[in-house]
């Protein structure tokens, strides 16, 4: 019986073709109380204290769906959404990585954060 797998080899990427690729990047929506933040201070299990694109200090909660899968650290800067019952806490949504971090400093997204 013949058990040898079937591999297929592809070659690396032109980096011409990697110019011209177009990432879609997630950014807040300002309908739904969503706005950038930067973290200041992790607090303990799942709350993180952070900064808000109006230059306040909040405390946001990660909610389970990203606690074990994304890892946050300060000085991050994530998407969060404030709660309508109690606007001066709410929850993180998404977080950014490096290359993205630099790819909005570059748009002026990140303006009016303490950067």
């Amino acid at each position: 019986m013949n058990t040898k797998k079937k591999t297929t080899t592809t070659q690396a990427p032109n980096p011409q073709q990697q110019e011209n690729t177009y990432f879609r990047m997630r950014l807040p929506n300002s309908r739904e109380l969503e706005q950038f933040a930067l973290v200041i201070q992790l607090m303990g299990s799942n709350q993180v204290k952070a900064i808000c694109e109006d230059g306040k200090e909040k405390q946001f909660r990660i909610p389970g769906k990203l606690l074990k899968k994304v890892w946050i650290r300060e000085n991050d800067i994530i998407i969060v959404k404030l709660w309508e019952f109690q606007p001066s806490k709410g929850d993180v949504v998404w977080r950014y990585l490096g290359n993205q971090v630099e790819w909005l400093k570059r748009n002026g997204k990140l303006d009016k954060l303490p950067i």
